[in-house]
């Protein structure tokens, strides 16, 4: 059957594919094909498609005997996949098995299903999971090339924010130096040491640290990482006037951390801002409390102002990149 696709490498294919999804771009009824190191996705509108994408035609198998959860379910379960885990969140005791029983018995390549028990809490930003199917928390979740080892259970990690960490990524250059003053597992440290760069983790959750160092191993760049447990703000006074880079992925509190990205921030630096707004005015209160911080040691200049994804009812999960030069 000939449809277009969207061809990303392999290595590549999963955050395509979870990207497409989440816009309702992927054809359900043609099968995703693997050939010579390509991944083709077909998509049902080639003029929806983001222009980060290459989007070509492609004669494709339909789908026959694959199900997939909808399938089994008759309407479309609310899922994200984590490597073999499937995370869900449904309030009903019921429909949550029901889910997690159609997502076992379809074509989903997943070992285990986990049902959301709390809300992200304290200080390392972890929740409560209830084991619907399978069992254990720890998987290997691969995105853009990367590979990490992880516990959901004991580190926090979003697989929604594969997107915008490769759009961050793709801006780091060899030989930079970069921080991320809030690294767990090191979805940002390891894209950045694998272009090159060095870089610096810091996280108050040891066990995240522990799996930052792991997964520098893993990806092989071990010798480009340093990981720092603790917070930032009273660990990494040795590496003051050292960043080329900063990424403050802490949306709720970055504001509280932003004398200590002044004090790491070399005398050019760009900082990687996300912060949770209003929709009404999503960039201004950031752009505000980083001038607050940074002026008049600084000139700073907003280069990109970005929204990453709807956060709640009325609120953005924005990100500011701003320039800092002294």
């Amino acid at each position: 059957m000939e449809v277009p696709c969207v061809r990303v490498e392999r290595e590549e294919g999963e955050a395509a594919r979870r990207e497409l999804a989440e816009s309702d771009l992927i054809v359900d009824e043609v099968e995703i094909v693997v050939e010579d190191g390509w991944l083709y996705i077909p998509v049902t509108d080639p003029d929806a498609i983001p222009p980060t994408f290459e989007v070509v035609t492609r004669d494709l198998p339909t789908r026959t005997t694959q199900q997939m959860p909808a399938d089994i379910l008759g309407f479309e379960p609310s899922y994200e996949r984590l490597g073999k885990i499937v995370l869900i969140d449904e309030d009903d005791p019921e429909l949550a098995t029901e889910v997690a029983d159609a997502v076992v018995a379809s074509a989903l390549p997943v070992e285990t299903v986990l049902n959301r028990a709390s809300k992200v809490k304290g200080e390392t930003r972890v929740r409560d999971w209830d084991v619907l199917a399978g069992n254990g928390t720890e998987t290997v979740h691969r995105e853009y090339g990367c590979e990490f080892l992880l516990d959901v259970a004991r580190v926090y990690f979003s697989p929604r924010l594969a997107t915008e960490r490769h759009r961050v990524a793709e801006q780091v250059e060899p030989d930079e130096r970069a921080f991320d003053m809030f690294a767990g597992v090191g979805p940002f440290v390891i894209p950045f040491a694998k272009r090159g760069a060095t870089v610096v983790g810091a996280d108050v959750n040891d066990v995240a640290i522990d799996y930052l160092n792991e997964n520098a191993r893993r990806n092989g760049v071990e010798d480009r990482v340093t990981a720092i447990c603790g917070d930032v703000r009273e660990t990494a006074t040795e590496y003051e006037n050292w960043a080329d880079r900063l990424v403050m992925n802490l949306p709720h509190s970055a504001d509280e951390f932003l004398d200590t990205a002044v004090s790491l921030a070399g005398d050019e630096c760009v900082v990687h801002y996300y912060d949770i707004q209003h929709e009404d005015d999503p960039f201004g209160p950031g752009e505000a409390a980083i001038r607050a911080a940074a002026e008049p040691e600084y000139d700073v200049s907003v280069e990109t102002r970005q929204t990453v994804r709807s956060y709640a009812p009325h609120e953005l999960n924005v990100c500011l990149d701003v320039r800092l030069t002294r």
